[in-house]
């Protein structure tokens, strides 16, 4: 009998190897995030403490004083982590099937996607339905402006600041400006613009 086997799918996917994502354990953890997504983004804004208390308990940890606007999008929830005084402005997407973790004092624009599945490029693998993931880390202090994309397996490093609309398929270092798609860095933070 082979690991595969053995294996749960939902183990698998946690391993970050290829899995189902059909499998009915991880379909009934992902409706399960999918109820309290609903719950959070019917959310009052007259009612921070009940926001609070949905977004703790869909997502894996939050920080003091953590805002994000509803809508919000997860695939499962229990996968991201957001640290202390980060700001989320609406419509994030964050599809932590790998591991999403967010740094201190970071501000999303909004729209931001932060997209950890990857598909298999054969066809017949793509067809039969297996998937995998690839962690994706934000620093401390980061900004994200309106619309980014970050792709699978990617860190943005402290400080760094991502322009508005860019695809950031690479790591970028810590305390650069990057924009465009992909995302290249156009500048070192402290120096001057050109």
């Amino acid at each position: 009998m082979s690991d595969e086997t053995r294996r749960s799918q939902k183990e698998a996917m946690l391993a970050g190897e290829p899995y189902l994502a059909d499998d009915p354990e991880l379909a009934a953890e992902a409706l399960h995030a999918a109820v309290l997504s609903e719950r959070y983004n019917a959310t009052s804004a007259a009612d921070p403490e009940a926001r609070r208390a949905v977004l703790a308990e869909l997502l894996g940890k939050v920080g003091e004083g953590v805002e994000v606007r509803p809508p919000l999008r997860v695939d499962y929830g229990y996968r991201t982590t957001i640290g202390p005084r980060t700001f989320i402005n609406f419509g994030a997407v964050l599809l932590d099937v790998a591991r999403i973790t967010i740094g201190a004092d970071v501000q999303m624009g909004p729209n931001v996607q932060l997209l950890t599945p990857t598909h298999p490029i054969d066809p017949e693998q793509r067809r039969a339905k297996w998937e995998a993931a690839e962690p994706i880390t934000i620093g401390d202090n980061v900004w994200l402006g309106g619309g980014v994309v970050v792709c699978p397996g990617v860190t943005i490093g402290e400080n760094t600041v991502v322009g508005a609309g860019a695809v950031v398929t690479r790591d970028l270092p810590a305390n650069v400006v990057a924009v465009g798609n992909p995302a290249r860095v156009i500048r070192t933070i402290g120096e001057p613009e050109a």
